[in-house]
Formats: structure tokens, sequence, C-alpha cells
């Protein structure tokens, strides 16, 4: 545990889920994020905050970036991947919380696409042909994606670099910079090879683990550890993703996996969809003295919409003013420089109040780039080192 006091106590936590006059940063992160949402003039407390010009400025300054949406595997499960059919519309509602005019509509400007697939279904079983089909899965996942951008290619641009993103956000205004991440290490089946092979397919942030344990990480669940943290091949895989340039994602981990994390990395991480522990005492949540060793790292979190890491004593009852209060929280402890937000849209059966659809983001003056821009650096910086290689089975049986 760190020893950095934390200046917010257990009455001044109930003080801020109480109020109902935020200040100017509680209220910026309200306005923005309605703006983007229902693209329409808001008024509170008698003030036009779609006309703010500190609203309007911060949308002029950085890309709206959100740090997670699970509309890939919306359109598995429910299009079986087909996006040329008829069902599968470009010009109206789909199932979900996701469709291409409330995205046409909102001012989001950039797009992690989680290119998830699930835990594979024998537990406790990490040999490499478990997961055959989990990598199958996720390459037709990430050719989803890639196909949706040719698709719509006056919506979205696939790019692979902080400064693809700017360029897109500075000469390309009706596109969404589009990058795919990988949710949980099972997804690459034990090689190194295949999560260098989604590197060069565009995909740039891996979460460690899901729900569910793998050969280099301890998931956040199940509680009883596999490792206790990092296996020593997740520390090592750990720095070849920092030599690669690809971000270390610690939502879904377990505490234990977020300190060895934060311990071995050379290259700031991320949180893509979680939110402030202190707030609402999830696992899926960060605690405090991990977010006192993000704030050392130069990381982020993308504070989540999922109501049940929103709100933890009624999530039913969630709204957008508890998604202002972790912004708050977090970055009145540690900074906003530290602060996005990760929708976690088609990655929830339904959103918090106030907030019921795409038309969301948060640019957090291009925390998440800069993020990306720093992990791109130090593997720069790496240029000269070897990939990590495989242990592979022996061609010949004689050998």
């Amino acid at each position: 545990m760190d020893t950095e006091k934390n200046p917010w106590n257990e009455s001044q936590i109930r003080t801020l889920r109480s109020t109902h006059r935020p200040g100017w940063i509680r209220l910026l992160a309200i306005t923005v994020v309605l703006a983007l949402v229902f693209g329409a003039q808001i008024v509170t407390n008698g003030v036009c905050l779609r006309q703010s010009p500190t609203v309007e400025d911060v949308l002029r300054q950085a890309p709206l970036i959100d740090g997670h949406n699970d509309f890939p595997i919306w359109i598995r499960a429910f299009y079986q991947n087909r996006i040329y059919q008829r069902n599968f519309t470009y010009d109206g509602p789909l199932f979900g919380q996701v469709d291409f005019p409330r995205l046409a509509q909102g001012r989001l400007r950039g797009q992690f696409w989680s290119v998830y697939v699930e835990c594979p279904k024998a537990a406790n079983d990490y040999s490499d042909e478990t997961y055959f089909e989990i990598q199958r899965d996720t390459l037709q996942q990430i050719d989803l994606v890639s196909r949706l951008i040719r698709a719509e290619p006056d919506m979205l641009a696939l790019v692979h670099s902080s400064a693809d993103v700017w360029e897109t956000f500075s000469n390309q205004p009706t596109r969404i910079a589009s990058v795919m991440g990988i949710e949980g290490l099972h997804q690459i089946a034990n090689s190194a090879s295949i999560l260098r092979l989604y590197h060069s397919l565009g995909v740039r942030y891996a979460t460690l683990t899901h729900e569910c344990h793998n050969a280099f990480a301890d998931s956040a669940t199940p509680a009883r550890p596999l490792h206790n943290g990092l296996s020593e091949a997740g520390r090592i895989l750990v720095g070849e993703m920092n030599r690669l340039g690809m971000i270390v994602d610690l939502a879904h981990v377990s505490y234990e996996t977020m300190l060895a994390a934060l311990d071995v990395t050379t290259a700031p991480v991320i949180f893509s969809h979680s939110s402030a522990y202190a707030l609402c005492p999830h696992e899926r949540n960060v605690p405090d003295d991990i977010l006192w060793k993000l704030k050392r790292n130069d990381g982020v979190v993308m504070v989540s919409f999922y109501p049940s890491y929103t709100r933890c004593d009624d999530p039913d009852r969630a709204t957008i003013e508890d998604v202002a209060d972790h912004i708050q929280y977090i970055g009145e402890l540690i900074g906003y420089r530290h602060v996005g937000l990760g929708s976690d849209f088609d990655g929830m059966p339904s959103g918090i109040r106030g907030l019921e659809d795409v038309r969301a983001g948060w640019s957090g003056r291009g925390n998440v780039l800069r993020v990306l821009r720093a992990v791109e650096d130090e593997a720069a910086t790496r240029a000269d080192e070897l990939p990590l290689e495989d242990d592979v089975k022996p061609f010949f049986s004689w050998i």
C-alpha cells in the first residue's frame, strides 16, 4: 500500500454523492457528455450549456475518444457478422446501444472498438489447444471491424498511431478514428507471435484478462488466484507489449495483477473501462493506492458507464451525475491528466440514466492519446531489441 494521504475522507465522499450544485470541473464533465449525447441545446441552472465556451473549447482542442465499445460482439451475436444483408442497416436503428445514425449525430472523434471473444468454456485448462477457436474468432472480429470501416469510409477511419488520430481529427471532421483492442490474453492463444499479428492488423491495446485467469495473469474474477498476479510468462509478455507498442490495459484484472503490471511495465497503462473503487467498491474498479501508482506511471483511468461499476448501492439508479462523481474523484485525487471515458456501450444490458446511447465521449484533453504516444515512444527506444519468440514443437519427432 502507498503511504500518500488520500485527501478524500468518507464524509467528503458522502457530500460528493449528495451535492446538487457541482463545481466547474464536475459541471464540465456532465455538459461535455450530455452535449454529445443529445447534440442539442441543454439548459441547467439557467445556463445554456450547449453554447458554453468552455465546453466548445474542449471539443475544438482535442478529439473526443471512447476507450471501450463492444459493438463488434453485438454484431456477432445478433447478425452473425453479416453486415451486407438487408437487416443490417447503416441508416437505421440496430439492436443494442450503437448504430450509425447515432454515431453520426454525436461528436465522437475516436473509438477503441473491442474485438472481444469470450473466455474458454473449459475452466482451469490453459493449454494452447484450448485457445485455438478463440484465436480464430478474434481474427474474425478484427476482420469485422476492418470491413465495417471499409463499408462506411465517410464515417470511420482505421488508424494505427496517435499521429493518425490527430490527423483524422484535424483534417477529416466527419470521420471517427478507429482503433481496436483485445479483451483478455486468452485471445492470443499463449503466443507472442499472435499478439504481434494482432498489432499488425490494428490492435493497439490488450486487456491482460477478461473474466477468467489465463497463462499470463489473474483476473478479478474468479476470486481465487492462479498466479497471485502476473506469472513469469506474464511479466515477460508485458515487456514484449512495451517493446511492440501495445498499450497494457488493466481493466478486469485482479488487484495483485494491477500491482505486478505497474511494477514491471516501462510505459504508461490504461484502465479502458473502470471507475473509482472508493465510490463504488466493486472488484472492477480501481483502489486509491493503485490510482497513486497510476499517477506515477502517467497512465489513465477511462471511467465506465456500466451501472454496477458506477453505483454499487443501487445500480438501477445510476445517473450521468454518478459518472461525473467518478471523474471528479479521480481527477481531484491524482489529476485530470489521468482521466478519460470508456463507455462499455453494447457490453452492458442497460446504461445509466441520462446516457441512453452512443452519442458520448470524453477527450480528457487527449489523455489516452498521450498514453498511446508514450507507448509508441517507448517502443521506438527499443527498436533494436529482438522480438519474444514462441516455444514451438519440434518438426521432426526424432529431435
